[in-house]
């Protein structure tokens, strides 16, 4: 059946979009709590300002995604954690510490489910996608062992101070 959205419906669309549901769905659930109507020519003709309405709501969805994932894109995150000889880790590293120390260095809250469905095992560097519609930002994940953390960081910190030098440099020349 098809019917007119006038609210948003997970996974199904805006207020405004008109889309094609199983008619007990459309009968039983949708229409009843005033979700949807159905799309008769008449209630095509009203619901023109919502669909509008709708597609100005999706642009700025979109748009704060993109601003979402640029500042997420590139970002580099440090997690020190046990791990044995072996370079394997004693646990693992979840999309939801990922998610957590995203919003910890960013403010940007992402659902973890939109993160590599993957948990990291063993030390070393990973590029991490997230999935956010039609962009995919990329998080670099450096997992060190707990001991070498400060180490790492220092280092970190002194490369950076470096280039910071070196760009100062330029500039003044």
């Amino acid at each position: 059946m098809k019917v007119i959205l006038t609210e948003y419906v997970y996974k199904h669309g805006v207020p405004g979009d008109v889309v094609e549901v199983a008619d007990g769905f459309a009968r039983n659930w949708l229409i009843p709590r005033k979700l949807a109507v159905p799309a008769t020519k008449e209630n095509l003709a009203k619901m023109e300002s919502l669909r509008q309405q709708a597609e100005a709501n999706r642009a700025q969805i979109n748009e704060r995604i993109r601003e979402a994932a640029a500042k997420i894109d590139g970002l580099e995150i440090v997690f020190g954690v046990k791990a044995g000889s072996n370079n394997k880790l004693y646990g693992s590293i979840t999309s939801q510490m990922i998610k957590d120390a995203i919003f910890k260095q960013t403010g940007v809250d992402i659902n973890r489910r939109r993160i590599s469905e993957r948990p990291i095992r063993e030390l070393g560097r990973y590029e991490v996608p997230i999935r956010m519609g039609e962009i995919s930002p990329v998080v670099r994940v450096i997992v060190v062992r707990e001991e070498e953390l400060p180490a790492f960081l220092a280092a970190r910190e002194a490369e950076r101070a470096a280039q910071e030098a070196q760009t100062a440099k330029e500039v003044e020349q």
